[in-house]
């Protein structure tokens, strides 16, 4: 099986290098510093203290006549519509698009071709130690890879990311999903803009509460709009005091965890999750009088 990975960042390094270490043929298209590390030097990963190269080809344009069974597109949500203009002219049938976004994806195969797209999201995060990769997986119970039913085609990926041992669950309604998701990554990330110290914002007991109210206001505007939470963990942050939620996050933030998945990505697109920000609320909004809901 040909696999694209559109994207060199961390999320898309780290699932080319996933994939080809399960031995499927790996591309990976990349651009700019990133294009050039890759060519000069390969996929540069570091795993349980052990740095080691990962057999993948790099691309640096893609010919329409180039064909994969599956292409992982791994962008920033500023940077998803030219992605999939790029895409159209190419015959690969299956996207996998891992991005943030709360369009809808009628929306992308208008811009793509129709039947195409599988909406997803990845569970993972970490960043680059000069051009060494360093990140993970994030755990299963937290946020294993999602991705949404479509016409059958979602069981061929699964198929691809069990043999890499990805974790993954499918979930019925994936714009559900992205909105709770958003509900609770928005607050999260504005609490580092908003922290003065962002790097050890959990320290901060009312910022760490003003958040955890956020979250569990957004959530239940959701709710309140009709749609399912999903996944339905996401209950807890409704049901638990909002004191005890901002303790319980403040831990969190504090926590190895908190800097590789949260802290980390957070600090290095504030362009990305302020777009997203807008984009939530104004979905809020909009939804609340009536509006489109888009």
């Amino acid at each position: 099986m040909r696999i694209l990975v559109f994207g060199a960042g961390v999320i898309g390094s780290l699932y080319g290098a996933l994939l080809a270490e399960a031995g499927y043929d790996v591309s990976v298209y990349a651009r700019g510093r990133r294009l050039e590390s890759l060519t000069q030097d390969g996929l540069i990963v570091k795993r349980k203290g052990e740095i080691r190269k990962v057999p993948i080809q790099v691309l640096s344009a893609i010919e329409p006549e180039d064909r994969y069974d599956l292409v992982f597109l791994t962008v920033r949500e500023n940077q998803l519509h030219a992605a999939l203009e790029e895409l159209r002219q190419n015959s690969s049938p299956t996207i996998v698009t891992m991005v943030n976004s709360l369009e809808t994806y009628d929306q992308w195969e208008a811009i793509c071709g129709a039947g195409r797209i599988i909406p997803a999201f990845p569970g993972a995060g970490g960043g680059f130690d000069g051009n060494v990769l360093d990140a993970a997986l994030t755990p299963r119970l937290i946020q294993p890879t999602t991705f949404g039913k479509t016409d059958g085609r979602e069981k061929d990926l699964a198929r691809v990311l069990s043999r890499a041992k990805i974790p993954y669950q499918i979930v019925p309604d994936m714009h559900a999903w992205q909105l709770c998701h958003l509900a609770m990554v928005v607050p999260i990330a504005d609490a580092y803009y908003e922290a003065a110290d962002p790097e050890h914002a959990g320290r901060d007991a009312a910022l760490m509460r003003k958040t955890a109210k956020q979250i569990r206001d957004n959530l239940s505007a959701i709710a309140a709009r009709k749609i399912r939470l999903s996944p339905g963990k996401m209950q807890v942050f409704r049901l638990l005091p909002v004191p005890l939620v901002g303790w319980i996050l403040g831990l969190v933030f504090q926590s190895s965890f908190g800097d590789r998945f949260m802290y980390r990505h957070s600090m290095k697109a504030p362009d990305e999750m302020r777009r997203l920000h807008e984009q939530f609320y104004r979905w809020l909004e909009q939804s609340r009088t009536g509006g489109s809901k888009e």
